[in-house]
């Protein structure tokens, strides 16, 4: 079967960039014959990609990369020199501007140029079946540009109905109608997503969408994510270590929030592998609705049970430099500095981006940004929560924060394969809602504990695993999103790192187990070949 997927983005990363690339390489194992849009600058690099295809010379190129038969051709549309984004980010050879930030003639350039780029390879190849990915722009494209004979279906991740279309309905919310409108079926990452959906669609229109949606998870590729023992841990990791050293790292103005310093990531490799005590990971983007600020703030409690137990943070974005400084602070005994931190809320990820200018933190000389932020109000309360003898414990913990808590910067997908089998736990600590809890199901397929926030679909995975794992252990694994996160959160970590060495064994085999029986990628492909056919075996959401 020939197989047309629109992605727009990337082929490694985060979210939909992993669930794209791992999607083809499934469909590719099954027999399939893939054809990818992305702007993926090096679609060379993944191992199921056989040929790649640009229009930088005004004409449709193709390179063969070697291998026969050809089952996977990735396509990279020329859109000119901007890239619309749901999350601030940097892309290489283009700008990335979040569409809020695009005119109108701006993202309708952007969807004439990949209708055109789409509607020659569908020419040329004639496509069974397509998939759209995002609620905005996939869809509305494939619906300009595909033929009617040739069924679609519609894959929302999430981020483009919470970042674009729901807070600026009147610019984006027909965009999203027209793409859904001739799609065959809508998948979601879950219950929360769905319903999400459906109300920002709206009455008529959102029951007629409702009657099409369908589950339909990201998959989790369990051979290579899966236990390793210690020893074999170790060695992943220095041989992961040594390959960052080797390659370039980022010098000058490339050095940001977003570029990736393979020096300091080998550094931040080699403390993992020498250092002693529980490691406890957080994965993914550097942006305030992560809450990665939550988890820094606990992490003083934890320390006061357990003063060696480490905390390592992958990832990259906007936020990065007010975590670090926030580690400083609270490592320096200053809480009215953290307190500070938390009250510019958002404005310290904007400045991160570039956006606001050099603006200084809170509490500097100057102090001041361009716009009032909503403060961290989950962070202020743990902070004012604490009486005078919890600070000054708290206080006292805090001062090793900053050699228990190591920045590795940007990790791709296939390298946390050699990471993740390290830690005891992996907390995903998101205050916004999230479509699929991704990076748990991964740490829970390698053995590791999958703490995260309760809402939207982490709360779904987490009581997906609940269900299968010990009675004792499944307290642990969620926590809920409010004023008592912080200590929440915490109790979770402390409960499971203190937990006896049976319990623990037998919480990891049901880990493994449940991700295998739930989440692979080949069932995930066949469920994506079903929807856009309009025959999906998983029933609508009631």
């Amino acid at each position: 079967m020939r197989i047309l997927i629109f992605h727009g983005y990337l082929l490694s990363g985060t979210g939909s960039n992993v669930y794209n690339a791992r999607l083809a390489e499934a469909l590719v194992r099954l027999g399939h014959e893939v054809h990818l849009f992305s702007q993926d600058r090096h679609p060379e690099r993944h191992g199921f990609v056989d040929a790649a295809g640009n229009w930088d010379g005004g004409a449709l190129e193709l390179t063969d990369l070697g291998s026969r038969p050809v089952r996977c051709t990735v396509y990279r549309p020329d859109i000119g020199g901007l890239l619309p984004v749901y999350v601030q980010d940097t892309y290489e050879g283009i700008e990335a501007r979040t569409f809020a930030r695009c005119s109108d003639t701006e993202v309708s350039a952007y969807i004439e140029a990949n209708v055109r780029a789409v509607r020659e390879v569908v020419e040329r190849v004639r496509p069974d079946v397509a998939l759209a990915n995002h609620l905005v722009m996939g869809p509305v494209i494939l619906a300009r540009a595909l033929s009617s004979e040739t069924p679609y279906a519609v894959k929302v991740h999430g981020s483009a109905l919470e970042y674009t279309v729901k807070p600026e309905p009147d610019r984006f919310l027909g965009h999203a109608s027209e793409g859904l409108a001739s799609a065959a079926s809508v998948l979601v990452g879950s219950r929360h997503t769905a319903e999400s959906l459906w109300e920002a669609l709206g009455g008529p229109e959102g029951e007629a969408v409702k009657g099409r949606t369908r589950l339909g998870p990201p998959g989790v590729d369990v051979e290579r994510f899966s236990p390793h023992d210690r020893h074999d841990t170790e060695l992943a990791i220095q041989g992961l270590r040594d390959r960052l050293r080797a390659a370039p790292s980022v010098t000058g103005e490339q050095s940001s929030a977003f570029a990736r310093d393979n020096t300091q990531a080998a550094d931040a490799l080699t403390e993992i592998v020498e250092g002693s005590g529980p490691l406890v990971a957080f994965v993914g983007k550097l942006i305030v609705s992560k809450g990665v600020d939550l988890l820094i703030a606990a992490w003083p409690l934890l320390l006061t049970v357990l003063p060696d137990a480490r905390l390592v943070v992958i990832g990259f974005g906007a936020y990065r430099e007010a975590l670090e400084r926030l580690v400083a602070l609270l490592a320096g005994g200053d809480l009215e500095g953290a307190r500070q931190i938390a009250r510019a809320g958002r404005a310290l990820e904007t400045d991160a981006a570039g956006l606001l200018g050099s603006s200084p933190l809170p509490g500097a000389p100057g102090d001041g940004f361009a716009s009032p932020q909503p403060p961290l109000r989950l962070l202020l309360a743990f902070f004012d929560s604490l009486n005078t003898a919890e600070e000054d414990s708290y206080l006292r913990a805090a001062r090793g924060l900053a050699e228990q808590v190591v920045f590795t910067g940007r990790l791709d997908h296939e390298e946390l394969v050699d990471v993740l089998p390290a830690c005891e736990a992996l907390v995903v600590p998101s205050t916004f809602p999230e479509a699929f809890g991704m990076v748990a199901a991964e740490a829970a397929a390698c053995g590791v504990f999958p703490v995260s926030a309760r809402h939207s679909g982490l709360a779904e995975v987490s009581e997906a695993i609940a269900g299968e794992v010990p009675e004792q252990a499944a307290g642990w694994l969620s926590f809920g999103v409010d004023d008592s996160s912080v200590r929440a959160l915490a109790g979770c970590l402390l409960g499971w790192l203190g937990a006896d060495a049976e319990l623990k064994r037998r919480t990891r085999s049901a880990l493994v187990a449940v991700v295998r029986e739930r989440w692979s990628w080949e069932g995930v492909a066949r469920g994506v070949i079903e929807a856009a056919n309009g025959t999906p075996v998983a029933r609508p959401f009631g």
